[in-house]
């Protein structure tokens, strides 16, 4: 009796162990599919390694959420700078930046609706999209007054998070 139950447990590790290095080994190879196609691979792989599943479709769900919170935090930002600024240009770079944002919060609710349905070209579409309003409002800190705060940084980070999703939409 004792001998089965030897090995029972050690069949039981056995299987352990292999689940846990296919699953760090199928995290590696989405990594390595998904990251170098992207704008900023570092990034990519620090996003996927924190999303806690290696499925294609989880990983869209997660990045689509996650640009969506960047989004909305990038569109208070926006609004905020624009409420607080006392230099008026900055205050139509910021207010036109507002408008940018919320476009872009926008156009990925689309995407995270049309990922629920399954419409992957779609979400390629409206990610697109969202990624343009970004350049639109960066495009309006190319000449001074400069936005020394956050926005611009937000924005790259933004735009970091739709190229993964870019790359994972053309993959469903």
């Amino acid at each position: 009796m004792a001998k089965n139950s030897c090995l029972i447990i050690v069949s039981l590790v056995e299987v352990l162990l292999f689940t846990i290095i296919s699953n760090v080994a199928s995290s590696i190879d989405v990594i390595s599919t998904i990251c170098p196609k992207t704008s900023n691979p570092p990034y990519c792989s620090s996003v996927l390694k924190s999303a806690g599943t290696t499925n294609i479709k989880g990983l869209a769900v997660y990045t689509l959420n996650l640009a969506h919170a960047n989004a909305k935090k990038s569109l208070t930002l926006a609004n905020s700078l624009a409420k607080t600024t006392t230099n008026p240009q900055l205050k139509q770079q910021y207010s036109s930046c507002a408008e940018s944002y919320d476009g872009a919060v926008g156009d990925i609710e689309n995407a995270q609706k049309d990922m629920a349905i399954g419409d992957f070209n779609g979400v390629n579409i409206v990610i697109s999209g969202a990624m343009t309003e970004i350049d639109d409002c960066q495009d309006k800190f190319v000449q001074p007054p400069k936005d020394t705060l956050s926005l611009l940084k937000n924005g790259k980070t933004l735009k970091d998070i739709c190229s993964i999703i870019l790359v994972i939409s053309n993959l469903l």
